[in-house]
């Protein structure tokens, strides 16, 4: 296994960041691959963390000084790419963890970027619209110097969206005196964005869920889902299987979660008259706890929310036969050794939930061409990516005998471990 054994009293004393899992990982990752330990010890280390302060005039004139992060973890294989969440939980760990993860998944895809990720420490919601505009814009120019299309492209994380994009991007055009739409990927399209951007990372989610069930030989016709978090991941990973014939029982959001045995129409979960925009608002026969839905009966379990909800305390309570990641680091090293032991299988987030970055590629190339793509030919181009990824992991799987989360650690290790190796240390 790609983890460490942690006992549940540690677990409960010491909720596990993003960086020590990132790290057991790698670890775990450099024992199944012959790959020089001086190129392990530097991907243990990111290449640079920028902090920075940004001063915010408040509607009502005064000033507040939030804090800003960019890690960049390694950009061997090319420019640096993650996404820019705003959240009160955002840490200089957090965000060196979440850039590690971000180069295995690009390079599991092989993708020319190497991982970064940042952000900013701020509830989003107690920000007007006008506010959300000029802390995007300074974070923009307090990042200028170590940002670029050549250099790291940020992109949508959790709190952000498709117009925090199009600000950095006008803010970071107006000092370099032209327009420059590839600084940032996950923008509107009327800007340089990519159909079919906001809608990926759930999209690959239901197509890597799609290829494991078939790998599994059960009948998609009444496999049975249940969805943590109906977002902008999950709603769509949740839609793509229900028109495949799957039976999605329940979803979820902060509020709370709802279930039907006989499935729900997951294209009518948001658009009800009662609360619209929350699941739970819609007339289902039970209401329950997120804590709930994540031990249902089902056949797939996908934890599409927030990270670390599969833990130590909770992993023995699972029913699921089976775990697809939608959320970034859902799954604690604790629970991931308990969900070996119990052969339950986990297919990891850095290849499930990789089709945000993989249509972030694909939305810098029309950039850098100045030719956007169909949606069509963004979702067909999507699953062929999705699929050669998928059969470099299960090849993996078959070959080794090893886990999901194993195999595909293996194969981004390898190809990042490669170009450390050709490229060499300088000087």
């Amino acid at each position: 296994m790609v983890t460490a054994t942690t006992s549940e009293d540690e677990t409960e004393q010491h909720e596990e960041s993003a960086l020590e899992t990132a790290r057991r990982q790698l670890a775990g990752a450099a024992e199944l691959v012959d790959v020089d330990e001086g190129v392990i010890e530097r991907l243990n280390h990111p290449d640079r963390v920028q902090r920075v302060s940004i001063p915010l005039k408040r509607d009502d004139g005064t000033t507040e000084v939030y804090t800003g992060y960019r890690a960049q973890h390694d950009s061997v294989r090319g420019p640096f790419k993650g996404g820019l969440r705003y959240h009160p939980g955002v840490s200089e760990q957090e965000c060196i963890g979440l850039s590690m993860w971000m180069t295995w998944k690009c390079a599991v895809m092989d993708l020319p970027f190497g991982g970064a990720k940042g952000g900013i420490v701020v509830d989003p919601k107690t920000l007007s619209e006008g506010e959300k505009e000029r802390l995007t814009r300074r974070f923009a120019q307090e990042l200028r110097d170590v940002i670029g299309p050549k250099r790291d492209i940020p992109a949508p994380d959790m709190g952000t969206g498709p117009q925090e994009m199009a600000w950095f991007m006008d803010a970071y055009s107006m000092q370099e005196g032209e327009t420059t739409p590839g600084v940032v990927t996950g923008k509107p399209p009327v800007i340089g964005g990519s159909f079919g951007r906001e809608g990926a990372p759930g999209r690959s989610v239901g197509i890597i869920a799609e290829q494991a069930i078939d790998y599994y030989d059960w009948d998609i016709d009444g496999t049975t889902v249940a969805v943590q978090g109906f977002g902008s991941v999950g709603a769509y990973a949740a839609r793509y299987l229900d028109d495949l014939g799957a039976t999605v029982v329940a979803v979820s959001d902060v509020d709370g979660a709802i279930y039907d045995p006989d499935g729900l129409d997951t294209r009518d979960v948001e658009d009800h008259d009662e609360r619209p925009g929350m699941v739970s608002g819609y007339d289902a026969p039970r209401s329950l706890a997120n804590e709930e839905l994540l031990e249902l009966d089902v056949d797939v379990l996908i934890p599409a929310a927030i990270g670390n909800v599969l833990t130590a305390d909770n992993a023995d309570d699972v029913q699921a036969d089976m775990i697809v990641e939608g959320a970034n680091g859902p799954t604690t090293s604790a629970a991931d050794a308990v969900f070996d032991e119990r052969d339950i299988p986990v297919v990891p987030d850095i290849l499930a939930n990789a089709g945000g970055v993989t249509v972030s590629y694909f939305e810098w190339l029309q950039d850098i061409n100045r030719r956007q793509w169909s949606l069509d030919r963004v979702n067909e181009e999507l699953r062929t990516e999705m699929l050669k990824a998928w059969d470099a992991v299960r090849d993996q799987v078959d070959r080794r005998d090893v886990s999901w989360r194993d195999a595909t650690y293996a194969v981004a290790l390898n190809r990042v471990a490669e170009a450390h190796e050709a490229r060499g240390l300088w000087p």
